[in-house]
């Protein structure tokens, strides 16, 4: 068996490597169409003119569909492996469930409202994935404490707290960069700036910015590669109850169905096993 056959590590597996190429498809189209300028333009930047747009959109909103389920499998399995008495934790554990929802739902936002079209929309596209997912990250960082090194290694706790950390300077070197950049581009539409000359105002603090925003992005995306072992030892499946042997809104008198007395259905997918 492969790894990726495994419990459910294909999700965060996949998340990565789909939102790692949904950046570069964007990236590499926007370039070569010299929409942007090849030296580490804002992300935002390479999904804001057609067709790259398109791509960045639709590869993005499954990346947010990627990450709302991986989100939830994480939830499950925490929820699987603590247990009823530890209130704290299980709270912690619901508000991950939350942040991590919120964050993936801002991922949807940035994909669909682009920077040069309703820039205030994306910026709080912008907040949510990446502010909320950086309490995202805090908080399963918190978890991995309580559940060391009982559930799992402390070398896993440790390198969730070097990703938190990378999160925080990141954020921290794009705000003030950030701030630098527009105080001293007065006047200046800079959301609508795509082209930018090596020594005029605001190029350094933008160049900065960006490197920021990047490393901000691929911070966020390696938490996810963490799950990755974790996710090895789980399984979830649903559960359907069938309320009736028939679909009809009446009583029906016709043959007896051969499943009649089947009450149940289940299918690998939601409710389960770790």
């Amino acid at each position: 068996m492969w790894w990726f056959q495994q419990g459910l590590c294909f999700l965060p597996a996949a998340l990565v490597i789909w939102t790692v190429a949904s950046f570069i498809c964007a990236y590499i189209t926007a370039v070569v169409l010299r929409h942007v300028d090849p030296l580490l333009p804002y992300i935002s930047d390479t999904g804001t003119m057609a067709p790259e747009r398109c791509v960045f959109g639709i590869m993005l909103d499954v990346s947010s569909f990627l990450g709302i389920a991986t989100v939830y499998v994480r939830y499950k399995q925490v929820e699987g492996l603590i247990d009823d008495d530890e209130t704290k934790l299980q709270r912690l554990n619901l508000l991950g469930l939350v942040l991590g929802w919120t964050s993936s739902f801002g991922m949807c936002v940035v994909a669909n409202f682009q920077k040069t079209t309703i820039f205030s929309m994306h910026l709080v596209g912008a907040v949510l994935t990446f502010g909320v997912g950086a309490l995202y990250i805090l908080f399963q960082t918190v978890i991995s404490h309580f559940m060391q090194p009982l559930i799992h290694s402390k070398t896993t706790y440790r390198v969730r707290i070097g990703i938190g950390l990378w999160t925080l300077g990141s954020i921290i070197s794009m705000f003030i960069s950030s701030v630098i950049m527009y105080s001293s581009l007065p006047g200046v539409d800079v959301p609508r700036k795509l082209h930018w000359i090596p020594g005029e105002p605001g190029y350094v603090a933008h160049i900065v910015s960006t490197v920021s925003e990047w490393s901000l992005a691929f911070s966020f995306i390696s938490f996810f590669l963490t799950y990755i072992r974790d996710f090895q030892k789980i399984n979830l499946r649903a559960v359907a109850v069938l309320q009736s042997s028939h679909l009809y809104d009446s009583h029906h008198g016709g043959i007896a169905s051969p499943h009649q007395s089947r009450t149940s259905e289940t299918s690998p997918l939601l409710a389960g096993t770790t």
